[in-house]
């Protein structure tokens, strides 16, 4: 296996682990955060200690992929560490509300306002960010094949628009319609983490 080849691999690995690990969290910190759990909630610390992963797992992916990028597209390699840091801040930002709450000894309006707008950001907005440029990218160097990036940037702009409608007022963040505007991202990333894994990317072939 060459160096390119398990960059590859491994970023495909830290794709998938921000499945394992943002799609529990929410499930689990959602009581607290709605109220119908205190701080005695054991779910809560998980969902922190779940998301504190998430976030070396955002960044880890476009660091594991900027030298097989930089070789075709240096200014977007870059630019795919850049986004990917800044969700994993406000991935952290909302770590920080849920801290903060809990040595309060339980959520508080402002706090859980803050974090759902750190969620509404990062986890909600930046996805399409990280979506045009990385498979711009992917696409521009025929990495891989066509239809996984095509996916991506079809998703970016309903996923823009579904957060667009949410900052307007009206959409609900969490609610089916923005899920089903949010799927072809969720798609995308899924299906480039698998074919990361498992044939990693024509340059590391």
């Amino acid at each position: 296996m060459t160096p390119e080849r398990r960059l590859a691999l491994l970023a495909g690995l830290l794709y998938l682990l921000t499945f394992a690990t943002s799609i529990p969290a929410l499930a689990l910190k959602t009581p607290f955060l709605d109220g119908s759990a205190g701080a005695d909630d054991p779910g809560v610390r998980v969902a922190i200690a779940l998301e504190l992963v998430l976030a070396l797992a955002c960044v880890g992916t476009a660091v594991a992929m900027h030298p097989i990028l930089h070789a075709s597209s240096p200014a977007l390699a870059l630019a795919f560490v850049a986004s990917r840091t800044v969700e994993a801040a406000l991935v952290l930002l909302g770590v920080v509300t849920l801290l903060a709450s809990l040595a309060l000894g339980g959520a508080q309006p402002t706090l859980v306002a803050l974090h759902d707008q750190a969620f509404l950001v990062g986890p909600g907005l930046i996805p399409a960010v990280n979506a045009a440029i990385f498979a711009t990218a992917l696409l521009r160097a025929r990495l891989v094949p066509r239809i996984i990036p095509i996916v991506g940037l079809v998703g970016a702009p309903l996923l823009l628009l579904s957060v667009g409608a949410t900052i307007a007022g009206a959409l609900d963040q969490v609610s089916p319609v923005a899920a089903l505007l949010a799927l072809p991202i969720a798609v995308w990333e899924f299906a480039i983490g698998v074919w990361l894994v498992v044939r990693g990317t024509r340059a590391t072939a």
